[in-house]
């Protein structure tokens, strides 16, 4: 398994790896998801056998804080470490960034906690209409 940042022709690729794993609705259409890849400082995949098997990405300011918006891996290939291969390169080795993410799904909080993410009393949010 190879896991990098996302190359430019790879992105349509991803698009429609993540429509297939049921982000169909956060992703849009190929426009607006190449936007969205853009406007984000960091994004990474996880190839296996030439084909993607996992994505992330994150917006920080790489000195002091960073939001992990997205780590999707294909079901078949979960509990396998592509998660944290994806989690680790998107957050890189500065401790100094406070790393923040919305654990929703089921299971994501257990995920999490393993790669030392702890919940917090503090954040607010401001939802989507």
């Amino acid at each position: 398994m190879l896991i990098r940042d996302i190359q430019l022709q790879e992105v349509e690729s991803v698009r429609q790896f993540l429509c297939a794993n049921g982000w169909a609705q956060r992703v849009g259409d190929a426009e607006q998801f190449a936007l969205l890849l853009a406007n984000s400082q960091r994004t990474a995949v996880a190839i296996l056998d030439r084909q993607i098997i996992g994505f992330a990405r994150a917006i920080t300011d790489g000195i002091s804080n960073g939001y992990l918006s997205m780590l999707i891996v294909s079901s078949e290939h979960r509990h396998q470490g592509v998660g944290r291969g994806l989690v680790q390169h998107i957050t890189g080795d500065n401790p100094n960034i406070t790393w923040v993410l919305r654990a929703g799904r089921e299971g994501a909080a257990t995920f999490f906690a393993k790669l030392g993410f702890q919940v917090s009393s503090i954040a607010m949010e401001r939802l989507r209409s």
